[in-house]
């Protein structure tokens, strides 16, 4: 099985979000308990342009896609 393209890490630098360890957990444990029915791009706190991003990686399949699948499981 190939390594994903990109870590946890990256995709937080790439939504401007704070990609230390720390960061990452606090968003998670904040923003966490997402509902089954919400697809990850609509939850409520991205802005536009995260919304944009997340939601053009799953349509596209971009190489983005399998650690945008890893977040939003982290987030369910």
């Amino acid at each position: 099985m190939e390594k994903p393209l990109h870590s946890i890490v990256s995709l937080f630098d790439q939504l401007g979000l704070n990609s230390t360890e720390e960061g990452i957990n606090n968003f998670i444990n904040k923003n966490g308990q997402l509902l089954g029915n919400i697809e990850l791009h609509q939850a409520y706190f991205w802005n536009t342009s995260q919304a944009t991003f997340l939601k053009q990686a799953l349509d596209d399949d971009a190489d983005w896609v399998e650690i945008v699948n890893q977040l939003d499981a982290m987030l369910r």
